[in-house]
């Protein structure tokens, strides 16, 4: 039977089920917010959804360096290089440093222009870069729970970060309604209670990284071209790609934010859970990381048989998860939101949100199989040619529904070429 559970999915499942409670966790924490920001008005959750498009683009600079790492940890720790893996260990863990200094600093000191560069209404100008700046004294937590995640992953664990993820996640649902009604600090307050929780999963993963937690002992060394002429390739090559989707996710922000409020509000509703719903088919997508990166080599018969079954519970999983929110779709904006105007636009969103996700599933974890397989320049040019055309479409559309058209064809346009190439290197 097609679905019956045999060995190589016992060796998916122990990678992907931990790995979605970790992805799972941040997805989570915006649903969080959402749904209690969501009755505080209009306003604030416009603001919340332009704050959030700019935290994603952050988010996902940090998820280009940990998908870098993954691979690289996995297969130094496959050849049995564990020194090899510990010093890469050590210089991520500098180069990170490097990078969150950066970002803390733009956010703090642009946050204002970043706003306005989004398009947003005047009257939520103010309240979202007051949000912009709290949230980015979280940007060194974020980084660290991402490049602790990469670490995990690379050393075939991914139990601890779901526990840490689950943890953090916790306190932001305990923290949120406190902070934001019971002090009565409202949008401000949904920010602090997401820096605490952030910051004690990034504290829970430094500590445990350099404590020898992981089974590797951190050597610290100053990232020498040689050494990490690796790491360099690609991460430079993911950084390209991430850069070109989240970017275009955040033009399509840009693009619901210069609607209106109300647009903006729906549309940030329906890409959160959008979001969630990704990242149940994504962790199919980390364990192909692992599991490709370490087979490819040494056992290529293993590593298409393994890729294939992924691929097809991926669809599988996809596909109940359309018809599961399909059903769900005109109630589901109710759990964020008692604005009338945004139920109502974001209920006209949801069968986008429930339709592609047998698409997304073959697009997530195609992406996770080339990712093992270390053909980051494949994946930078081919995200950045679906790119610019899902945003030329973005700037010729004048609604929300050809936004989210816009957003069907981007997936399809990463398909096509991620199809191919499977077929090439790895099929």
């Amino acid at each position: 039977m097609a679905f019956r559970i045999g060995d190589d999915d016992r060796a998916i499942l122990r990678l992907a089920v931990p790995a979605f409670g970790a992805l799972a966790a941040e997805p989570v924490v915006a649903l969080v917010d959402t749904a209690f920001v969501g009755r505080l008005g209009e306003q604030s959750l416009a603001a919340l959804g332009v704050v959030t498009a700019l935290l994603h683009l952050a988010f996902f600079v940090f998820v280009a360096l940990a998908y870098a790492s993954t691979p690289l940890v996995a297969r130094a720790i496959g050849a049995g290089d564990r020194r090899g893996a510990e010093a890469l260990a050590g210089q991520i863990l500098l180069i990170a440093l490097v990078i969150v200094v950066v970002g803390v600093v733009v956010f703090e000191t642009a946050a204002i222009g970043l706003v306005r560069l989004m398009g947003t209404a005047e009257e939520v100008e103010t309240l979202a870069a007051s949000y912009l700046r709290i949230r980015g004294l979280g940007l060194p937590g974020i980084l660290a729970i991402t490049v602790g995640h990469a670490i995990y992953r690379g050393l075939g664990d991914t139990r601890t970060p779901m526990f840490i993820s689950l943890g953090l996640s916790l306190i932001n649902v305990i923290l949120d309604p406190v902070f934001i009604y019971t002090f009565g600090w409202g949008l401000a307050g949904a920010g602090i209670a997401s820096v605490v929780a952030q910051s004690s999963g990034g504290a829970m993963f430094v500590y445990l990284l350099l404590s020898g937690r992981t089974g590797l002992r951190i050597r610290w060394r100053v990232p020498r071209r040689h050494d990490m002429r690796g790491l360099i390739g690609a991460g430079s090559a993911l950084f390209v790609r991430t850069l070109a989707l989240v970017g275009t996710l955040t033009v399509a922000a840009s693009a619901a934010a210069r609607l209106g409020v109300s647009e903006v509000a729906a549309h940030h509703v329906a890409v959160q859970v959008w979001s969630l719903l990704y990242m149940v088919v994504d962790s199919l997508a980390i364990a192909a990381q692992n599991l490709v990166a370490v087979n490819l080599s040494r056992d290529p018969p293993a590593a298409r048989r393994l890729s294939n079954r992924m691929l097809l519970w991926g669809v599988a999983w996809g596909s109940l998860i359309a018809v599961v929110f399909w059903t769900l779709g005109d109630t589901l904006p109710g759990w964020f939101t008692n604005d009338p105007s945004v139920v109502v636009l974001a209920a006209s969103l949801m069968p986008f949100v429930a339709l592609s996700q047998p698409l997304n599933s073959l697009v997530f974890v195609l992406d996770g199989i080339m990712i093992g397989a270390a053909d980051f320049r494949f994946l930078a040019v081919a995200m950045v040619g679906a790119s610019l055309l899902t945003c030329a479409l973005l700037v010729v559309g004048g609604s929300l529904a050809g936004i989210w058209w816009a957003i069907v064809v981007l997936m399809v346009a990463r398909f096509v070429p991620l199809g191919w190439r499977y077929l090439r290197v790895v099929g």
